[in-house]
């Protein structure tokens, strides 16, 4: 009985959604390669499947469909106020893909998005043009990774790749990959450039079995990394965001030890270290979708439209993980 209700889904990426102006694009040519045997259903627009009323985003994760669609508008936006700028005057972000292949019982992309099927914006060189557009007026720090993961998914669209070759040309623009993957092996053979940040979120790994589901183990992850910096590749290191759990005191101080023990710690870039924040708007619907969730169960407190811990346990979780990354990393390049 539990095998016939597993088989009932469908495998991932069975149908693929096709707005009709993607078509003859030569990256949905490229994507399309990779799924011989979908189902391929042209739509007029991704928002017709993407945007549906009553779509159970959990559901969904059980058998993830992809959209690919054209972006005509909002290739970049500003960066938001929760999200470290790690000094950078003109701090931005943009979303080639939206939705991730993952499944964190804590991600905020479940309270922002309406399905979690992911869209893939085939048309990368209109933002390749918006960018081009900012350099004219200032330098730029994009994060290209935030609501989808991009590196998880390059075997499928060589989108970190194609970033790379066009930040190449482009001193002032600084570009921050963030990931959760182990999947460094996808861009291994490329040089590495100053201007990019290869950007990895770390949690200890009872959090990881427990709460982030698909994702690489903490030993992958480290694996991963430590190849991209023997390669020359700036690394970013993501406490971020801290979970409050049982016994999350050992729990991190286990996964910092951990790290710092694999990782040449003279060699990170920075660190980066947060508690778990997220819009007020959005908590309301994650809670709806992961009713039995005890992470999300929490007694938020609200400021300013943002939930998040009391401040007493930020705090207390905050200093700790700043204290145990310092005796490895300068302070000045800790991010909290």
């Amino acid at each position: 009985m539990k095998d016939l209700r597993r088989n009932l889904w469908n495998a991932d990426f069975s149908h693929i959604y096709i707005e009709k102006r993607a078509v003859n694009h030569p990256n949905t040519q490229k994507i399309l390669s990779h799924f011989s045997k979908a189902n391929l259903i042209e739509i007029d627009h991704y928002k017709d499947v993407f945007c549906r009323r009553h779509q159970s985003f959990s559901l969904q994760k059980k058998s993830i469909k992809i959209i690919l669609a054209v972006r005509n508008d909002h290739f970049i936006y500003e960066g938001a106020k929760p999200c470290e700028d790690f000094g950078n005057a003109h701090f931005y972000y943009t979303s080639s893909m939206m939705n991730c292949i993952y499944n964190c019982e804590y991600c905020y992309l479940q309270g922002m998005y309406p399905s979690a099927n992911i869209v893939i914006f085939v048309n990368i060189e209109d933002t390749f043009e918006a960018v081009k557009k900012l350099l004219k007026k200032h330098p730029v720090y994009l994060c290209i990774s935030y609501d989808t993961d991009l590196l998880a998914f390059e075997g499928i669209t060589s989108f970190v790749r194609e970033w790379i070759k066009f930040a190449k040309n482009y001193k002032d623009l600084i570009i921050e990959l963030r990931t959760k993957s182990a999947n460094f092996k996808a861009i291994k053979d490329i040089q590495p450039l100053e201007n990019i940040i290869l950007a990895w979120t770390l949690s200890p790994d009872e959090i990881i079995r427990l709460h982030e589901e698909k994702t690489p183990s903490l030993q992958a992850r480290l694996k991963s990394i430590k190849e991209a910096m023997e390669n020359g590749w700036n690394v970013r290191i993501c406490f971020d965001p801290l979970l409050y759990t049982k016994n999350w005191k050992e729990q991190y101080e286990s996964c910092i030890e951990q790290t710092f023990e694999i990782l040449p710690h003279h060699k990170i870039h920075d660190v980066s270290v947060g508690v778990f924040r997220v819009s007020k708007d959005y908590l309301k619907k994650m809670k709806k979708e992961r009713s039995t969730s005890k992470l999300l169960a929490y007694p938020f407190c609200f400021n300013d439209g943002m939930a998040s811990y009391s401040e007493k346990h930020a705090k207390q979780m905050i200093n700790f993980v700043y204290e145990k990354v310092s005796e490895y990393i300068p302070k000045s390049k800790i991010f909290i």
